[in-house]
């Protein structure tokens, strides 16, 4: 396998912004448990400075066949080093003949994001990831959240990561339910990402014209699945259907109150 921890760049730490600036930075990605274990979900849009880079890139990834990686930062970079995670938990696997323990993919990750620590400081690109997986032995969901030095930190409810994760989160505090089932946790990953997108123009919310909606993936006892698109989709309905009905009792409300 080569060098371990890989190295993914110079020891510099002089900052190259105009580098930062001219390559794609995916945004705002999340994880919530619920009783059926984990959902994560990202924004489909990466930017470059004022500009979008894509409108459809992916930043959810299934790590192994139990486990789910997000990706928030340099996206190249971010996507670089998921694909060699889930090379190393492969190799790990073929190696000693038995699954890797879900902290021992943590801290693999954690190693991982580690290397990349010189280019974040001497280019910025930043890679910032939440991984979470069903933990086999326990039969519960977790969630892990990195900083720039590969530290890992376990949650207890919720993570998100990238520019729009501030505003997520308080849309995820204000709903969110340690006891919400799977399709709960969905319609809630949805709509903070749609508030999220509200409020921070890196993050992107859901595209009609275009038919792009957020990458979301559950992740429980029977494995890691992506939810189709058509079922985001249908959750996105719901939602809009229910901000259309606060809308009207809002508007219905201030009528009456205006009249004499």
């Amino acid at each position: 396998m080569g060098e371990w921890p890989p190295s993914f760049g110079e020891s510099s730490l002089a900052v190259n912004s105009s580098l930062a600036a001219n390559i794609p930075h995916a945004t705002t990605v999340l994880a919530l448990k619920c009783r059926g274990g984990v959902v994560m979900a990202g924004d489909r849009q990466a930017t470059m400075g004022y500009q979008i880079g894509s409108r459809s890139i992916e930043k959810v990834f299934p790590a192994d066949s139990h486990a789910g990686v997000a990706i928030a930062g340099a996206a190249g970079q971010a996507v670089e080093l998921v694909r060699f995670f889930q090379l190393s938990i492969a190799h790990y696997e073929k190696l000693e003949g038995t699954a890797l323990s879900l902290d021992g993919k943590a801290n693999m990750l954690g190693q991982l994001v580690r290397s990349n620590f010189a280019q974040a400081m001497s280019n910025g690109l930043f890679v910032t990831p939440v991984f979470a997986g069903y933990d086999e032995e326990t039969g519960v969901g977790r969630i892990f959240e990195y900083d720039l030095t590969g530290g890992r930190y376990e949650e207890n409810d919720f993570a998100m990561a990238g520019s729009g994760s501030t505003h997520a989160r308080t849309a995820v505090k204000l709903a969110y339910s340690v006891d919400q089932s799977t399709e709960e946790a969905i319609q809630l990953a949805i709509s903070s990402l749609f508030w999220a997108a509200d409020e921070d123009v890196a993050t992107g919310g859901p595209d009609l014209v275009r038919g792009i909606y957020p990458t979301v993936a559950t992740i429980g006892a029977d494995g890691y699945e992506q939810v189709p698109e058509s079922k985001v989709m249908e959750h996105f309905n719901v939602f809009m259907e229910q901000q259309g009905r606060s809308a009207l009792t809002q508007q219905h409300t201030s009528g009456k109150e205006a009249t004499p």
